[in-house]
């Protein structure tokens, strides 16, 4: 008998001591879980903490300290008392000596259990333009062979009959859609309408994006163009016939050049009818090559500018007339804009104070990476014809029709936005790009150029994620 009482005794106790360790580790284990969302909750209150922060402090990037970081701060319970602290890592991105945006790495700790902690980090700024792939002012219509990445909005009436993949917003409950939008008679359609795949995409009416509130300010721009950027002053008189030609290269220069003679072509606009417009580069002089400064990566154009090439680096281009209040001046896309790098580093803003034109003698297969602003014009590609009293020189007839069309980043344009053209009652292709395909580049949506524009006054996360 002894013998089995020893024998089940220990076996009990074996029992009992791992029961006991099982329960003490499973106490352990939830309490460390409970601690480590609990520090999770607190490294995000320290994002929020900074959020109000700058709130009231908009360019201050050293807690109020005039000293770097981090900053070691308490979290604290309903009732006053510590129970956690977090760490906070702050680092302002600027250009031109202005913050553009706040990158802030948050810490997060209890003191029942310092040793588990988390770490979120945020991006802190006022969402730009660059989150959408078009953003119009006006009514537009996207013809059956567009294919749209990323979101598409207009404060006017919509046609959509290309494929979007992603959501297509209009401001307008409803809108006459005439001739010129392929409606024979004129009807009243809903504020999206069109033959395109995904209506369920679609909405209407949504909220109207202030489309002078997300205009530069173009005062504000040549002014550091002037003391820390590249300006260059009016040349031309404010004559279209003259002005600059901007050839961006992949070592982060741009050769600039003076020109000094340009060729009239006739072309049709949508707005301004037909006319003899001066787009084709016949005589320039070689001003320099000079380099973008990478603290204020801003060129002011005080004159029509013709621009082309590859760029490193994030750089934004604006072409205007801020002394004569009655010239304003157009951007003429002279062939392909790319960037040098793929991986987000390289980015464009390039505003025109009227319209930005993809001319007649263009690419083939074009390609347009950047911001893309006609600020108070539109962007497109003009009707051309190798008919008629208006027609193109003969040596350009091949010029009349272009194959494709590839735009990664985001058109904004004050009048309807047109690269192909449909002619007579059978709506028959006559003129431009074939082939069209809009994608908004995500890279740009969060680290724009300097100084793109916002569409909203309210800063927010534009990024959030947990580190490891």
């Amino acid at each position: 008998m002894l013998a089995l009482v020893l024998v089940f005794s220990f076996v009990f106790v074996i029992l009992l001591t791992g029961a006991t360790t099982f329960i003490v580790q499973q106490r352990s284990l939830q309490l460390n879980r409970v601690e480590n969302a609990r520090a999770l909750q607190i490294a995000e209150a320290g994002l929020e903490y900074y959020k109000w922060f700058l709130a009231h402090y908009p360019n201050d990037v050293q807690n109020g300290t005039g000293a770097p970081g981090p900053y070691v701060m308490d979290y604290k319970d309903p009732e006053g008392g510590i129970i956690g602290k977090y760490s906070l890592d702050i680092s302002g991105v600027s250009q031109c000596g202005q913050i553009e945006y706040v990158d802030i790495t948050s810490t997060g700790w209890t003191l029942a259990e310092p040793g588990v902690t988390r770490t979120v980090y945020g991006r802190y700024s006022r969402p730009t333009v660059a989150d959408y792939s078009y953003i119009i002012n006006s009514n537009v219509w996207a013809g059956p062979d567009r294919k749209i990445y990323g979101p598409y909005h207009s404060n006017g009436g919509i046609r959509m009959d290309g494929t979007n993949y992603a959501e297509v917003t209009s401001a307008q409950t409803s809108w006459l859609c005439t001739p010129s939008f392929a409606c024979n008679p004129s009807q009243n359609v809903d504020g999206v309408f069109g033959s395109g795949p995904n209506s369920s995409l679609w909405k209407f009416p949504s909220s109207n994006i202030d489309f002078e509130g997300i205009t530069l300010d173009l005062v504000q721009i040549k002014s550091l163009a002037q003391s820390s950027g590249l300006y260059f002053p009016q040349i031309s008189g404010a004559s279209p016939r003259r002005g600059y030609h901007l050839v961006f290269q992949a070592d982060g220069t741009v050769d600039v050049y003076r020109v000094t003679k340009s060729r009239r072509i006739w072309s049709y606009d949508g707005e301004d009818g037909w006319a003899r417009r001066y787009e084709i580069i016949t005589r320039e002089n070689f001003l320099g090559s000079y380099t973008v400064p990478a603290t204020c990566s801003v060129i002011f154009v005080e004159d029509k500018v013709w621009v082309e090439g590859v760029v490193e680096g994030k750089i934004t281009v604006a072409s205007a007339d801020v002394i004569n209040p009655v010239y304003t001046t157009d951007v003429i896309l002279n062939g392909s804009l790319t960037y040098a790098h793929s991986d987000g580093t390289d980015g464009l803003v390039l505003l025109a104070q009227n319209n930005i034109r993809i001319p007649l003698l263009s690419p083939d297969n074009m390609k347009l990476n950047g911001i893309f602003i006609a600020q108070q014009g539109d962007f497109g590609r003009n009707y051309y014809t190798k008919t008629g009293q208006r027609d193109v020189p003969r040596v350009y007839d091949s010029y009349v029709f272009r194959n494709s069309l590839d735009i990664v980043g985001t058109i904004v344009s004050n009048g309807r936005v047109g690269t192909k053209w449909y002619c007579g009652d059978t709506e028959k292709y006559c003129s431009g790009y074939a082939n069209r395909t809009n994608t908004y580049d995500a890279a740009l949506a969060d680290a724009p150029p300097p100084f793109t524009p916002t569409v909203s006054p309210d800063y927010r996360f534009v990024m959030w994620s947990e580190e490891n």
